[in-house]
C-alpha cells in the first residue's frame, strides 16, 4: 500500500480528519438504508417465528441479515480457505464496525461484543439471535464470569468469533493481541477446542487498490462517532473485502496462551500483507 500523504488530509468541523478532494457516492446512504430496511423487514418476522419454533433455524437468520446489509453497504466479500466448525474460536483482526456484517456473512458463530451492542435496536436483536456473548470491559471483576461463558459455549460445540486486539486498528498495522482474551481456552476441555486465525482485509475501492489514504476512511478509530463515520463510509462506493482462513491450532501446541496469541498475530499479520498487496 502507498504511504499516507498528510497533504491529502483535511479537518472536518468536528475535528475529524478526512480526505480532501475525493469523489463520493452521493446516494450511498439512501441505498444502504433501503437495503438494511429490506433485510430487516424481510427477515424479522420469520426470525421471530423461528426463535419460538427452532433455535437452530433462528441462529441462521443473522447470517442472511449480515449478507444483505454488507451488500447494501457496497461491500463484495470473498472467503479464501476453509472455515473450521464445531468448538472453534475464530481469532480475527479488527479494523471497523464494518467487520461485523462482512465476517458475519461468511462465518457461522457468535461474536464477543461490548455490552452496549445489546441496546442497539435491530442490531441488538439480531446479535441476541446470534447468541452474542456480551462483555463489560470496564468491569474487570466480571472477566472470570465472561471467560467461563465463552468456555462453556465452546465446550458445547458452538463457534465463537473474537477480536483479540481489543479495539479496531488503523488498517495499516495489526495491534498486539491481548493474551488475557485467550483465557477461556484454559481448562479441562481445552484439547477439544480449535483456534483458527482469520484475516480480514479491504483490498479495493471502486475497482482500484485501496491505499493507506483511503483506509483511514474505513478504519473506525478512537472516539469517532459511529453515525458520522458510517455516513461517510456509505458514500465511498464499491468495496472489495477478502477473508482468509488459516490452519487451525490448539492451545496444547504452544507453551502457554501468550505464545498462542503471538502465533495468531504473526499468522494474521502475514495474511494481511499478502491480501493487501494482492499476492493472494
Amino acid at each position: 500500500m502507498a504511504d499516507l500523504d498528510p497533504a491529502s488530509l483535511s479537518l472536518r468541523p468536528d475535528g475529524r480528519k478526512t480526505l480532501a478532494g475525493r469523489p463520493f457516492q452521493r446516494l450511498g446512504p439512501v441505498k444502504t438504508v433501503a437495503g438494511a430496511l429490506f433485510a430487516t423487514g424481510a427477515l424479522l418476522p420469520p426470525a421471530l417465528v423461528a426463535r419460538l419454533v427452532d433455535r437452530k433455524v433462528a441462529n441462521g437468520m443473522p447470517r442472511l441479515w449480515h449478507k444483505v446489509v454488507s451488500r447494501s453497504l457496497g461491500v463484495s466479500s470473498t472467503l479464501v480457505g476453509t472455515a473450521a466448525s464445531g468448538s472453534v474460536l475464530y481469532v480475527v483482526n479488527h479494523l471497523s464496525w464494518l467487520d461485523i456484517p462482512v465476517i458475519g456473512s461468511h462465518l457461522s458463530g457468535s461474536f464477543v461484543a461490548k455490552s452496549e451492542v445489546a441496546d442497539m435496536g435491530v442490531v441488538g436483536f439480531f446479535a441476541d439471535m446470534q447468541d452474542t456473548i456480551y462483555v463489560e470491559r470496564e468491569r474487570r471483576s466480571r472477566s472470570a464470569v465472561q471467560s467461563n461463558a465463552i468456555q462453556e459455549r465452546l465446550a458445547s460445540g458452538d463457534n465463537i468469533i473474537l477480536f483479540p486486539e481489543g479495539t479496531s486498528n488503523d488498517g495499516v498495522r495489526i495491534l498486539p493481541f491481548k493474551s488475557a482474551l485467550f483465557s477461556s481456552l484454559e481448562g479441562a476441555r481445552a484439547d477439544a477446542i480449535r483456534i483458527q486465525p482469520v484475516t480480514i482485509a479491504y483490498t479495493q475501492l471502486n475497482g482500484l487498490p485501496l491505499t493507506r489514504n483511503r483506509l483511514i476512511e474505513i478504519a473506525w478509530l478512537g472516539d469517532t462517532e459511529l453515525g458520522s463515520h458510517a455516513l461517510d463510509f456509505m458514500r465511498l462506493g464499491r468495496i472489495d473485502a477478502r477473508i482468509m482462513c488459516h490452519e487451525p491450532v490448539r492451545l496444547a501446541d504452544f507453551a502457554d496462551r501468550k505464545a498462542l496469541a503471538r502465533h495468531c498475530q504473526a499468522v494474521i499479520s502475514t495474511g494481511y500483507r499478502q491480501l493487501t498487496r494482492g499476492n493472494i
